[in-house]
């Protein structure tokens, strides 16, 4: 079978409810992110195998396979990605995949999205910034004036971008800059193979202290920075105002400097909504 330029948002998932019989039941749902067309199949717990996800993924392409299948659950990556070099399928594992989990909530809630995370860590010590700040884009700038720049680490998915997201030009989008110094490209390099998906602000004490933490690759969870200082436990809320003006999106952007001359990286990110 053929490759087509495609990609697929892809979950594999034992359902909570078995069968009539007290069989535990899995479910593969395909969202073809060209089409927005949705393909499922099941199986029962004992067919749950390599085999049977390359002979269903095969049985579930009208007419190609994709380039690319997109996975979010750390549990069934492995499986997929082993269908995947059978197919000759590179599968991906990441949090991005936004139109499969809408169709997933409306097939079971929340719950049918959900994956553990372990508690936050500390971000290593050897790689952290001298400074950092909140700020805004407007979505013009980083639609346009971004991908222009020289950023030796730069992450700006397509769906990700403010007019892809139907926001106004003039749309002040938040984020945060990094000024990283001498460790800036360093710094760069951890985060762009961490795979970045979210900087939230968590209040410890509303109004008076909290922190930043990324959310970034499968389930991973880092504390950025903790603060305890009303004004910036006040900035930070919001930041996470301004998020939802933005429909999630928000940035990361890190610079050697304030001087804004030169960038080192930067990331498009926005929360699972």
């Amino acid at each position: 079978m053929n490759q087509s330029q495609s990609s697929w948002q892809v979950d594999f998932y034992r359902l909570p409810q078995p069968t009539t019989k007290g069989e535990s039941q899995w479910e593969l749902v395909i969202c073809d992110q060209s089409t927005k067309e949705v393909k499922t199949r099941s199986c029962l717990q004992k067919e749950a195998t390599v085999d049977w996800l390359v002979e269903s993924l095969q049985g579930l392409a009208t007419e190609e396979l994709p380039l690319k299948m997109r996975v979010f659950r750390p549990e069934s990556l492995q499986l997929l990605q082993l269908a995947g070099e059978r197919l000759g399928v590179i599968v991906e594992g990441t949090r991005h995949t936004y139109l499969l989990k809408q169709v997933l909530r409306d097939r079971g809630g929340e719950e049918r999205i959900k994956v553990e995370s372990p508690p936050p860590q500390p971000l290593p010590e050897f790689i952290w910034g001298e400074q950092w700040q909140f700020a805004r884009l407007n979505a013009d700038e980083i639609e346009y004036r971004m991908p222009e720049r020289p950023i030796p680490f730069c992450e700006m998915p397509t769906e990700l971008t403010p007019f892809q997201l139907n926001l106004g030009s003039t749309t002040l989008v938040p984020g945060i800059i990094i000024y990283g110094g001498r460790q800036s490209r360093q710094l760069a390099q951890w985060f762009m193979e961490a795979q970045p998906m979210a900087v939230n602000y968590m209040p410890t004490t509303v109004g008076e202290s909290g922190g930043l933490v990324l959310e970034a690759g499968l389930r991973d969870r880092w504390v950025i920075i903790t603060f305890e200082d009303t004004e910036v436990a006040t900035a930070g809320e919001k930041y996470e105002q301004r998020k939802q003006e933005s429909n999630g999106l928000h940035f990361l952007l890190l610079q050697p400097d304030d001087s804004g001359m030169t960038d080192t990286g930067f990331w498009l990110l926005r929360n699972e909504i």
